[in-house]
């Protein structure tokens, strides 16, 4: 039996050291867009009922959540590259690594900036949904039915596991389809990432008993997903609503069978 940590605390990630949290072998974090206000602006919520005719709704004009303001890339990669393992010893494998979604115009300055801390290499990643929240403006333009994320690395290459359940190697591609949680996972951060979505991205870069460590952790998900399949985690969330739903619904002890030795699918 694999017993495993889930913990999710209520503090930003930079007051991380005053929680003795060991080294992560992946850091997963879905960093704030910085959209202030906009954040609804194409969203079928910005209007009344979905028809433009009702009007805007109480939702226009307003941020999804504080940090939406001013978050600091600069003062998260200064976080991860502290609490992000070491690279593995000369001849040893599987380097540890981080995990960023952001906004498609975010990606140069993620790049840029991760670069700065020592993260010299990455990988893209396509996330394609089966719809678009840009109804309001499908018949105007093309628009946007994807999500995007960084796989960034120091130098040797990260952890790679891409065996399936009968010991073969499959391929790995760039993109991911993006499909939505059931009834059993509960919505609770307007941004909220698919477990599902996160189970897939954890077990190809992580071993069961590792540990991942999500410094935005909004709904709890990534710290849901990385329990169920074995691997320790920790979470910080400064939002009090959040930090609360997260707790009681995504993290409760009742949301997830005892953790079993190896992985689940």
């Amino acid at each position: 039996m694999l017993m495993v940590k889930c913990e999710l605390i209520r503090d930003h990630f930079q007051n991380a050291r005053r929680y003795n949290i060991p080294p992560a072998d992946c850091i997963i974090a879905d960093v704030p867009y910085n959209l202030g206000n906009f954040f609804y602006a194409s969203r079928p919520e910005w209007w009344s009922g979905g028809a433009v005719e009702n009007g805007a709704s109480d939702k226009a004009g307003k941020a999804a959540f504080k940090t939406d303001y001013s978050f600091n890339i600069a003062d998260f990669f200064a976080f991860a590259s502290r609490l992000l393992k070491p690279e593995p010893k000369k001849g040893e494998k599987g380097a540890p690594c981080m995990i960023v979604f952001c906004a498609f115009q975010q990606l140069g300055v993620v790049i840029s900036e991760a670069e700065k801390h020592g993260f010299k290499h990455y990988i893209s990643l396509v996330f394609v949904k089966p719809s678009s929240p840009q109804v309001l403006k499908a018949n105007m333009k093309v628009v946007g039915a994807t999500e995007y994320a960084l796989i960034l690395y120091r130098d040797k290459l990260p952890k790679f596991r891409n065996e399936d359940e009968n010991g073969v190697h499959r391929m790995i591609k760039n993109w991911f389809e993006w499909k939505k949680d059931g009834r059993e996972i509960p919505r609770i951060h307007p941004a909220q990432k698919p477990v599902n979505l996160l189970r897939q991205l954890i077990s190809i870069f992580t071993d069961p008993g590792d540990v991942v460590i999500d410094p935005c952790a909004g709904s709890g998900s990534t710290l849901r997903a990385a329990r169920e399949l074995g691997r320790n985690s920790y979470g910080f969330e400064i939002d009090r609503d959040f930090y609360a739903k997260a707790t009681e619904l995504m993290l409760s002890p009742t949301t997830t069978p005892p953790p079993c030795e190896g992985e689940q699918e």
